[in-house]
């Protein structure tokens, strides 16, 4: 079978540094062809050479069997490629059909925009894919993710893209929505078109891919039909290693209570939540996007305040009013979101872990910049952070690298709670592995840590309890000893039920 694209040799450099080095990759027609590796690993690079973003500097492209050569994304796209970025990129002003077909519009006779055809077409377009319930006149701005999505694709298809490249379409979905866009990728795939897929995730390669490729350091490792892999395996060909323990829980001796919420409230979507949270414990919360989680902890921080109940510190009721007042009182706060709530990303690395703790490192107005250096090389050296020094700016570590950055920022506070809301979404899984193991030690050294997560694994494999939340309520608290994917699934959909039911 002559393969829909396929490069051979393919190497890459950018300011004198080798990001590809004779990759070769292949698509077939309906297959789902995923593209694996830890960031940095070249996969970015190697998409954009396909969509004709970047040139390759050594190595073939061959289209349907013939030797081609893009100089920019528009031959591309006449040659049937098409690429649904991570960020969308659609016009939120614009309609859903004029997103759809912006620069290829049908046109009347006399050369104007023909807006009955082209609504016509977007509706034929959006009904393949499942979404009879998107407006072709809505505004894209008035979507949410899920459906911008769905846009893209259709985008695509309108171009009668025979080479779908997906970059990691699910990083900001609701698990409902995750499976929704697989049945659309099979679909897909069921009908000649093929899909690369590029994701961190796993389980998703697994439910997914017929092949996947893995690159490690701008190299080309291998590739393999997904029936001859492993996790393990997998986890092995991008790290350059065996990893025994994704998830490296270690014992450690829990302590006193440190953190207790009675009857904690904050509108509607934190309920009459009450827990305790030890030294030395990590602490689990499991539940659907929308159960509460997140607010939580947004509550015990004092972005939220509560609006009833109480927050116990070592036993002493307080008021959390502030993110001031709760560092001031040892908590920390990780966010879901490092890129925006965590990150002062254009900053170096030194300015943002010197952040919480300015006014130690400041005389007057000025901020020692010499205890600012050494302050971040320490926890460079702490935590394994891969960069150039203290002076590289943030935005330019891989993701797992920037989360180390966050955690470093807090660490440097010296707290005693750490919050942390989805500690390990977006990285790839040898960075998974290693905030795991410094929440294990810092977890040892006494740190009480509240993790929330989406990931039952994680939620699993690092918990000394775990409580799962529904509707902004705690539903269920179980031992580690008992949690499994069943007594936590459970946990969730029982509520769900009842809840339906009622």
């Amino acid at each position: 079978m002559t393969p829909l694209v396929e490069l051979k040799g393919i190497s890459k450099s950018f300011v004198g540094v080798k990001v590809l080095d004779h990759v070769d990759f292949d698509v077939r027609p309906g297959e789902v062809h995923a593209l694996l590796g830890e960031n940095g690993a070249g996969k970015s690079t190697l998409i954009k050479i396909i969509a004709g973003v970047h040139a390759a500097d050594e190595g073939e492209i061959r289209i349907g069997g013939e030797a081609m050569k893009f100089a920019n994304p528009g031959q591309a796209v006449k040659a049937g490629i098409a690429i649904v970025y991570q960020e969308l990129l659609l016009f939120p002003e614009l309609s859903v059909a004029e997103n759809i077909f912006l620069n290829h519009a049908p046109r009347t006779g006399w050369g104007g925009l023909d807006w009955a055809e082209m609504r016509r077409k977007a509706r034929a377009l959006l009904d393949d894919l499942d979404s009879h319930h998107l407006d072709v006149d809505a505004k894209v701005g008035s979507l949410s993710v899920a459906n911008r999505q769905r846009i893209e694709i259709a985008k695509a298809l309108s171009q009668n893209a025979r080479v779908v490249i997906m970059d990691e379409p699910t990083a900001s979905l609701a698990e409902a929505d995750v499976q929704q866009l697989m049945t659309i990728i099979r679909r897909l795939r069921d009908r000649g078109v093929g899909i690369v897929y590029v994701s961190h995730k796993l389980p998703e390669i697994f439910a997914l891919a017929d092949r996947v490729t893995v690159l490690r350091d701008g190299h080309y490792v291998g590739t393999k039909d997904i029936k001859d892999v492993t996790e393990r395996s997998l986890v092995a060909m991008m790290v350059g290693r065996s990893i025994d323990q994704l998830f490296p829980k270690e014992d450690a001796p829990i302590g006193a209570v440190l953190l207790e919420l009675r009857g904690v409230s904050q509108g509607k979507t934190v309920r009459d939540v009450s827990f305790t949270l030890r030294a030395g414990e990590i602490l689990g919360i499991a539940g659907l996007v929308g159960s509460g989680r997140t607010e939580t902890a947004l509550t015990i921080f004092g972005i939220t305040p509560a609006t009833a109940g109480t927050i116990l510190i070592d036993g002493k009721p307080v008021q959390i009013t502030s993110p001031q007042q709760a560092r001031d009182l040892g908590i920390a706060y990780v966010p879901e979101d490092r890129g925006l709530q965590g990150l002062v990303r254009p900053q170096t690395i030194a300015e943002n872990i010197s952040l919480t703790v300015l006014k130690k490192l400041a005389r007057g107005f000025i901020v020692d910049r010499g205890k600012e250096d050494s302050l971040a090389r320490d926890f460079i050296k702490r935590l394994g952070i891969r960069a150039r020094g203290p002076g590289q700016a943030a935005r330019q570590l891989s993701g797992g690298n920037q989360q180390k950055v966050v955690l470093a920022k807090w660490l440097a506070a010296e707290p005693r709670i750490l919050i942390m809301d989805e500690p390990t979404r977006g990285i790839d899984v040898g960075a998974k592995s290693e905030i795991h193991a410094l929440m294990s030690k810092l977890a040892q050294n006494g740190l009480a840590i509240l993790m929330i997560s989406s990931e039952l694994p994680e939620v699993l494999g690092m918990s000394d309890r775990v409580l799962v939340m529904n509707g902004g309520r705690i539903v269920a608290e179980i031992a580690r000893k008992d949690a499994t994917p069943e007594t936590v699934g459970a946990a969730m959909t029982l509520v769900q039920e009842r809840e339906a039911a009622a």
